[in-house]
């Protein structure tokens, strides 16, 4: 991706504005901005995932970032066009600068024209196919012999699923699910389940919510295969390969939960990995 490796979340933001990745961001505006709110009960389960995205476009880049409810709102938007990139790359709200960041590592080097990415397509159906194709296009990311632990920081059902269809021992942990669909217990506690792991499978929203470099460094210190599945600053998250992230799973805007089509993902390995 770039020579450079970032070793946190506020490096590679420093780094951006400086220049390092591409055109100053100065140079890069938001044409439009959008607050997005949906929830999701897939078929035969009790579970309904509650979702907030800020997306901001620039160019022929989506830069994405999910967000707690309450933690940003939609008038922010209503003035949120026509800025620079490094005015919002700077701003005071965590979702607001991720999503600047992600727009500006999209636009500058695209998933779908990277030669690093293997894409992945998505079929065309229910929302049930197509996130079952989806968490098991993340679950083969990792590479783990039977019976390893895997935190999973940021639970979807069909991915402590396919992580067990892969031979791993899920280890769930999510601040808004206390079980999951067969009755796991789900911990809020990262640390427990960083501690027992040999593995970790991490969302994209752990960006914002400033637990992004604290699993970082635990990888980083204990050598343990990271994996990072991202809606949310997939485009960030990439730039991490090889300095901490093992592998990625980039899902940019259009999310597969917005369409009924085929769709691409992209799936990433950091060299050697």
């Amino acid at each position: 991706m770039s020579p450079m490796q970032p070793h946190s979340v506020a490096d590679l933001r420093q780094a951006v504005l400086d220049g390092a990745y591409g055109p100053p961001p100065q140079e890069l505006a938001v044409t439009s901005a959008f607050h997005l709110h949906h929830t999701t009960r897939l078929a035969g389960t009790e579970v309904t995932y509650r979702n907030s995205y800020l997306l901001l476009r620039s160019g022929d880049a989506f830069g994405a970032c999910s967000f707690e409810t309450g933690e940003l709102t939609p008038d922010f938007c209503a003035d949120a066009s026509g800025h620079t990139l490094d005015h919002l790359v700077r701003h005071e709200s965590a979702p607001v600068r991720i999503a600047a960041l992600d727009a500006y590592l999209a636009r500058v080097q695209p998933h779908r024209g990277s030669p690093a990415a293997e894409t992945v397509t998505l079929p065309t159906g229910t929302p049930e196919t197509r996130a079952e194709a989806r968490d098991a296009a993340v679950a083969g990311l990792l590479d783990v012999p039977a019976g390893a632990k895997v935190a999973l920081i940021g639970v979807v059902n069909p991915l402590v699923a396919a992580i067990r269809e892969q031979g791993g021992v899920p280890l769930p942990c999510d601040f808004n699910l206390r079980t999951t669909h067969w009755g796991d217990p789900v911990t809020d506690d990262m640390s427990q389940v960083l501690a027992e792991a040999d593995a970790v499978v991490a969302t994209g929203m752990t960006l914002s919510n400033g637990s992004f470099d604290v699993i970082l460094e635990h990888c980083r210190k204990h050598g343990l295969p990271f994996v990072v599945y991202a809606q949310s600053g997939s485009a960030v998250a990439r730039a991490f390969l090889g300095a901490g992230v093992t592998a990625l799973s980039a899902e940019p805007f259009p999310f597969s939960q917005f369409s009924a089509d085929a769709t691409a993902l992209y799936r990433y390995r950091a060299a050697g990995a």
